[in-house]
C-alpha cells in the first residue's frame, strides 16, 4: 500500500507523508500531503498506510477552509468514538434540525466558543429542555474532537464552553403520591405486558433499551435480582441490534422488590408457554426476550412509549415521557436521602458526576432543608 506514497524526514520527529491519488487533466500527478510526528521511519510508514486508507475510504479531507456542514459528512463516515446507529440517527436529526442551520455556513477554523455559547443559549430561549440541549452539546463535542484528531482545527471551541447540566423539574417526574396513583391505575389494565414494562422502569430505573433487551436468564428469582447485560436498539437502516451496555457501569445487577419479581415470574412462565405452543412458528430465534411479541420477536422501542402516552391520556393522568419513569425512580431515592454514589451505580451512570449533574437541583433542595433544621439548634 505504501508504494503509492512516501515519507520524508523533516527533522525533530516530524515527517511529511505524500500520497499520489491520480493524474490531473494537465498530465501531472495529484498528490496529498500531511505532516505527522513519529519517532522513526517505521512508525512514519505505519502512519502513511493509515493516511492512504483514510484517502481511499473518503474519511480524509484536506484541512483547508472546510465549512462545518461539509465536515459533518466526513464525520459521519467514521466518528472517532464508536457510536451506535441509533445515536448517529439522533445526532443527524439534531444536526439537520438546528445545528447546521445555525453554524453550518461557518468554516471550521472560524467557529469560536462564542458561536457555541450563543447557539446553546438560543436553544434555551426557544424552550428546549436541559436534556435536549445537552444532546446538542454532545453532538457538537463529538464532531470537534474528530476535527482535532484529524488536524482540521488546532483548537476545540468547546474547551471554553461549560457543559450544560441536565436537571429534571418536579413537573417532569411523578412524586410519591402520583407514583402510587399510577400503580393503582396500572392494576386495572388488560395489557399486562405493557403495564409490567412500566412497573420495571418505575421500580428499577432501567433504561427502555435495557428493559427490552432482558432475556429469561437475566432474571434470577433465587436472589430477586435482574442482571443488566444488554441494550436493544432499532433503526430503519440496521434493524434490531442487541449490544453490550455502552459503559462498564451500565452492566450491573439490580435488587428488585419481591412483589415485582413475583409478577415477572408469572409473566415469564406465560412466555415459556407461548414458546412451547408456537413451536416452529417461534420468531425469537436464539433469544428468549422477557418482553416480546407472542411469537418471541423483540418489541420496537416505540411500542412502550406509544402505549404509555395512550394510557396516560385515556386515564387523564399527568403526562410524562417513558424515560422520565427512570427519573421518577431516581428522584424518589434522592428525596428519601439515598446515598448518591449507590444511586449512581444502580442507575448505571458512567460516573457519579453525571448523577450529580442530573439531580443536583434535588440535592440542593435537600441541603436547604437540612440548613433550615440546623437553625433550630442555634
Amino acid at each position: 500500500m505504501a508504494g503509492r506514497g512516501s515519507v520524508e524526514n523533516r527533522g525533530k520527529g516530524s515527517w511529511r507523508l505524500t500520497v499520489s491519488v491520480g493524474i490531473g487533466k494537465d498530465g501531472k500527478y495529484i498528490k496529498k500531503r500531511k505532516t505527522v510526528q513519529a519517532k522513526n521511519k517505521t512508525v512514519a510508514g505505519t502512519l502513511l498506510n493509515r493516511f492512504i486508507e483514510e484517502i481511499d475510504n473518503g474519511s480524509y479531507i484536506t484541512p483547508a477552509h472546510i465549512k462545518f456542514k461539509d465536515y459533518v459528512e466526513v464525520w459521519k463516515i467514521k466518528p472517532v468514538k464508536l457510536l451506535s446507529p441509533s445515536t448517529i440517527e439522533m445526532y443527524t436529526y439534531l444536526l439537520d434540525g438546528r445545528i447546521i442551520p445555525a453554524i453550518g455556513h461557518l468554516k471550521m477554523e472560524d467557529i469560536t466558543d462564542g458561536h457555541i455559547t450563543d447557539f446553546l443559549q438560543t436553544l434555551g430561549d426557544d424552550g428546549l429542555s436541559s436534556s435536549t440541549i445537552h444532546k446538542h452539546y454532545n453532538a457538537l463535542s463529538g464532531i470537534f474532537k474528530h476535527a482535532i484528531k484529524k488536524e482540521i482545527i488546532n483548537k476545540n471551541p468547546l474547551d471554553k464552553v461549560d457543559r450544560p447540566s441536565v436537571t429534571y423539574k418536579e413537573s417532569q417526574v411523578y412524586n410519591a403520591t402520583e407514583e402510587k396513583q399510577l400503580l393503582k391505575l396500572l392494576e386495572n389494565e388488560k395489557n399486562k405486558q405493557q403495564t409490567l414494562i412500566v412497573k420495571v422502569a418505575l421500580k428499577t430505573g432501567m433504561r427502555k433499551g435495557e428493559i427490552l433487551a432482558l432475556q429469561w436468564e437475566d432474571v434470577d428469582f433465587s436472589t430477586n435480582t435482574i442482571h443488566v447485560r444488554h441494550s436493544l436498539s432499532y433503526t430503519k437502516a440496521n434493524g434490531y441490534q442487541l449490544k453490550e451496555p455502552k459503559t462498564k457501569g451500565s452492566n450491573r445487577d439490580l435488587g428488585v422488590p419481591i412483589k415485582l419479581m413475583n409478577e415477572l415470574k408469572k409473566h415469564i412462565y406465560k412466555k415459556k408457554t407461548d414458546r412451547m405452543e408456537a413451536d416452529e412458528l417461534w420468531r425469537g430465534g436464539e433469544y428468549y426476550f422477557v418482553f416480546s411479541s407472542d411469537l418471541g420477536k423483540p418489541l420496537l422501542p416505540s411500542v412502550p412509549t406509544q402505549w404509555l402516552d395512550r394510557f396516560l391520556k385515556r386515564n387523564g393522568f399527568k403526562k410524562i415521557t417513558f424515560h422520565s419513569l427512570r427519573h421518577t425512580f431516581a428522584t424518589g431515592l434522592v428525596n428519601r436521602g439515598g446515598n448518591i454514589n449507590k444511586i449512581s451505580k444502580f442507575l448505571g451512570h458512567s460516573s457519579i458526576s453525571m448523577t450529580v449533574d442530573t439531580y443536583s437541583h434535588l440535592l440542593e433542595e435537600d441541603r436547604e432543608i437540612a440548613d433550615m433544621v440546623d437553625e433550630d439548634y442555634v
